[in-house]
This record gives C-alpha cells, structure tokens and sequence, in this order.
C-alpha cells in the first residue's frame, strides 16, 4: 500500500500478486490441472505482449497454456472449427480470443461459438445477460473483475455511492456499470455523447474512467476525496504510458487513485488467471 501525502495509491499489482499467490496454492493441490486456450488473431503489438503475458503467468501458475497464433490468413470457418474444437477438449477448460480481430473475420460471430462455461473473458452473450441479470455469470469480465477486487481490497465502499463509469464499451465500461450497480452502487454511464461531463463527474464519489483518451479527466472534474479508477492507457511518443486521468493533478485531490501502470493492469491479468482456474471447478464439479 503506498501513500503520497494524503492520497492512497491503489496498487494494484499488490493486490494481483496476492491474488496470484493464493491461487496457485489451489491449483497446486489439484490432481489435474486446468487449461487455458488463447487464440490470436491480428497483428498488432499490444494483443501480442498482452498474450505473452497471459502464456508466461499460465506456465507460471502450472495451467495448461496453449496458445495459437494465425496470421492474415486465416479464416472464419478455420477459426469456428478450432474453437468447435476446444469446446469440446476437456482438457481446455477456458477459451480466450483476443481482441481486435484481423478485420475480414466477425468478432461477434467468432465470441459466441466459445460455449458459455468455457468463455473465460465473460464475452459471450448468455454471461453478459446473466451479469446484468444480477445472476452469477460462468464468468465475468476480467477487468471489471479487477476493479471492482481492487476497490474492496481497499475497503472501499460501494453501496450508496454515486459512481461514474465513462466509456461504454463491452468489455470495461457496461459490464463494469453492471458490476458495481449489483453491489448497490448509483452508476452513471457516461460516453463520448455525455453532454456537460464534468457536471457528472463532479458529483461523483467513485469515478471509473475507460475511454483510452490521455489525461480527460483534469483536477477541475473531480469532487475533493474521491475515489478514482483509471483503466485507460496510451502509449506517448517517449514510451511513456500514461491513462485517462491527469494523475499528477489529481492525486492532489483524489482519496484513494490508480496509478498507469501498475495500477488496474495487473488485476485483468489475475482475474483471467482466476476466471481460468473457477470454469475448471464448474466443469469438474461432482
């Protein structure tokens, strides 16, 4: 845990490790071990040392890790048979595609063929539908996971608050306004079509902010004390990774902030870990 002057920064790969730790206690007793599948389709540089990343911290665990890597020419029909496929190898207990897709292959198409009980991102409709069912999903969406791991683990309160998530996307932004909304929290979902929105996030006691645009949430846009989770992440022309949030600005403000990096990253990496470890108990259950 890491205080500067009055502000507690959040440190999230604290918090992952921890989680980390415990869980390889548990799959250390397990006669057998589960299995990650990772499919990569695109080339661009983030997707490829984020699955590096998912493959070093799966061997690191002693998951099963197999990871398959297509180049442009790959398509739709070969895609859907593979992951026919691992639907139905027991030993690949989690399926995972990463995002983009080269752009001739349908996205939708290809993350709803991946059975439910084995959609270890929490993509597939029938686990989005049972999120904001306020049911239990086979499994939720790593990074709103992460957070909203990450705001308990620091004991923050949710129920009452008034948070604002910006960004709708499906992967950070709805789901995670489903996930704090079912700890009875009051969640505005704020996008890019928000008229005014500081006027929204001024009023906010805990402000998510997932949009990918440096530095839009400046000091003047947060309320003294509040809490402020900032999933966002660019790349400067230096190397240099910065979020959503202003943070030198805003730390001065802010009770409790995230940090880029170092901050939600590592807990999407964990929860993955997690989701992987939680679908293996579901299909091996009795």
């Amino acid at each position: 845990m890491k205080i500067r002057g009055k502000v507690l920064i959040i440190d999230g790969k604290k918090v992952a490790f921890s989680l980390l730790e415990d869980l390889k206690l548990k799959i250390d007793k397990l006669d057998k071990k589960p299995g990650l599948a990772v499919i990569l389709a695109n080339d661009d540089y983030s997707s490829k040392v984020y699955v590096a990343s998912k493959e070093k911290h799966s061997i690191a665990l002693g998951l099963k890790s197999c990871v398959y890597r297509f180049d442009k020419s790959i398509t739709q029909g070969k895609l859907i048979s593979l992951i026919h496929e691992l639907n139905e190898n027991p030993e690949i207990n989690g399926i995972l595609v990463q995002l983009p897709l080269y752009s001739h292959l349908c996205e939708r198409e290809i993350l709803e063929v991946i059975s439910p009980k084995k959609d270890v991102d929490g993509f597939h409709p029938v686990n989005v539908g049972k999120l904001y069912a306020g049911l239990n999903p086979y499994a939720v969406c790593c990074t709103p996971k992460g957070i909203v791991k990450l705001l308990k683990a620091y004991k923050i309160k949710l129920e009452g608050k008034n948070v604002v998530v910006i960004g709708r996307s499906n992967i950070v932004g709805k789901p995670v306004a489903a996930l704090l909304t079912n700890e009875n929290a009051t969640v505005t979902l704020a996008h890019s079509k928000t008229k005014n929105l500081k006027e929204h996030t001024k009023k906010a006691d805990i402000i998510v902010s997932a949009t990918g645009h440096p530095k839009l949430i400046k000091a003047d846009m947060v309320k003294k004390g509040a809490v402020v989770i900032d999933v966002g992440i660019s790349r400067q022309l230096d190397g240099r990774l910065i979020g959503d949030v202003d943070f030198e600005k805003v730390k001065d403000i802010a009770s409790y902030i995230t940090p880029v990096p170092g901050g939600v990253g590592p807990m999407t990496i964990a929860c993955l870990m997690e989701n992987t470890y939680e679908l293996y108990l579901l299909q091996n259950k009795g």
